[in-house]
């Protein structure tokens, strides 16, 4: 069996941009993949044109470790966010045709299942003005539809130390939501990599009161000595890592104790075994994982087969039910949220079907997420602007 055919194809929202891989063997199975990328799709694209005839046509989809590690080196330069976004959607779909061949879902391939639900929490959710009673009355709709945990930044464009009103404001939002969801609901706390460590220190004491399970991205993702800092004087837990985009780079991160969880994101750091590695290694600290996702049906679905065999799991990242809920239609199959939880996927393969017309019906519109633009939290409900308002597509 050999690969024969690499497609890419693009669905477009406001504020992200969805690319699929679709592989197709010589024999005729199909193996589908997916990842988000910010403000670099175009150049995604490019490289996996390259990338398809130097590396994956011709290639077994069996021999996922060559292949990866071909990819990875084969071109000597350091791969960075896009070769490893790259490799991580067709890896995905090489997982895909193999539990396709052999009649069973990935999930059994890596190992089988140790829990038989997977745990999710709610993000972009938070669309509304910033405000106690938006945020309170947003809250109250996740926890109505089921969800027992759920994340949000209530900083708004803040960066590296805030005035003291708006961190006053910031807070009385963590405070809102903690009132809206009661004392049983996890409430995360995201901070986007915005603060230097005292002020990421200052605030999570702040916040401390309304127990959040952890505080995220406390300080820019570049300077793990500096998270270490902030990670040091934080009383909460502290997860990181979607910035991330080498399991080698963790390395560092464990070595100084620097998060107590990881979130890589299996479409940005190589795809699913690279992720598993990863997550094996972070056992040996006794740090959990809770994947980020930000991706559409394919990259879910994939999150839910590493999640079903990942002893350190803990949660699993989920935007779909309140950002875009369409996208889901793109590739039909993805188990649903029910009660707070995914259940496993049952069929081979991923479990999902990709619906060409569905996403070619949806094309970019040149999407741009910019966290530092005031009100970025309505993200997607505002027009575009420049070239992405003539609808120009990558």
């Amino acid at each position: 069996m050999k690969i024969a055919q690499l497609e890419t194809f693009v669905l477009g929202t406001p504020w992200r941009d969805l690319t699929y891989v679709r592989l197709r063997t010589d024999d005729g199975l199909v193996g589908v993949g997916e990842t988000r990328m910010l403000g670099h799709t175009r150049a995604l694209l490019g490289y996996l044109a390259e990338a398809g005839d130097n590396h994956v046509l011709g290639s077994d989809p069996f021999d996922i470790e060559s292949l990866v590690g071909r990819m990875k080196r084969g071109d000597y330069g350091r791969a960075g966010e896009i070769v490893m976004s790259g490799i991580a959607c067709v890896e995905m779909a090489c997982w895909d045709i193999v539990g396709k061949a052999l009649g069973q879902p990935v999930w059994r391939l890596l190992g089988g299942a140790v829990r038989d639900r997977i745990k999710a929490y709610a993000n972009g959710w938070y669309t509304v003005e910033r405000t106690p009673e938006e945020f309170h009355a947003a809250a109250r709709r996740v926890v109505e539809r089921g969800y027992q945990a759920l994340k949000f930044d209530p900083f708004g464009p803040g960066w590296a130390e805030l005035e003291p009103a708006e961190r006053r404001r910031s807070i009385s939002l963590v405070e809102a939501v903690r009132d809206a969801v009661g004392p049983d609901v996890e409430i995360l706390v995201e901070m986007h990599g915005r603060f230097s460590p005292h002020e990421a220190i200052r605030i999570s004491a702040a916040v401390a009161e309304f127990e959040p399970s952890w505080v995220e991205e406390p300080v820019p993702p570049e300077n793990l000595r500096a998270l270490a800092k902030a990670a040091a004087g934080i009383a909460l837990p502290v997860a990181t890592g979607e910035r991330i985009h080498d399991r080698i780079e963790y390395r560092e991160l464990f070595d100084l104790g620097a998060a107590d969880i990881i979130q890589p994101d299996i479409g940005h750091l190589g795809g699913i075994a690279e992720t598993r590695k990863l997550a094996a290694t972070a056992e040996t600290h006794y740090i959990l994982v809770a994947p980020h996702n930000v991706g559409g049906p394919v990259l879910t679905a994939a999150n839910l087969h590493l999640a079903a065999t990942t002893p350190n799991f803990k949660i699993q990242e989920h935007f779909n039910d309140f950002a875009d809920e369409e996208v889901k239609l793109a590739a039909p199959g993805c188990p649903p949220v029910v009660d707070g939880y995914f259940a496993l996927p049952t069929a081979p393969g991923l479990g999902v079907e990709l619906d060409i017309d569905f996403i070619r019906d949806r094309p970019s519109q040149g999407a741009h997420f910019d966290l530092y633009q005031e009100g970025w939290e309505l993200r997607g409900t505002r027009p575009a602007r420049g070239p992405a308002a003539a609808g120009r597509t990558p």
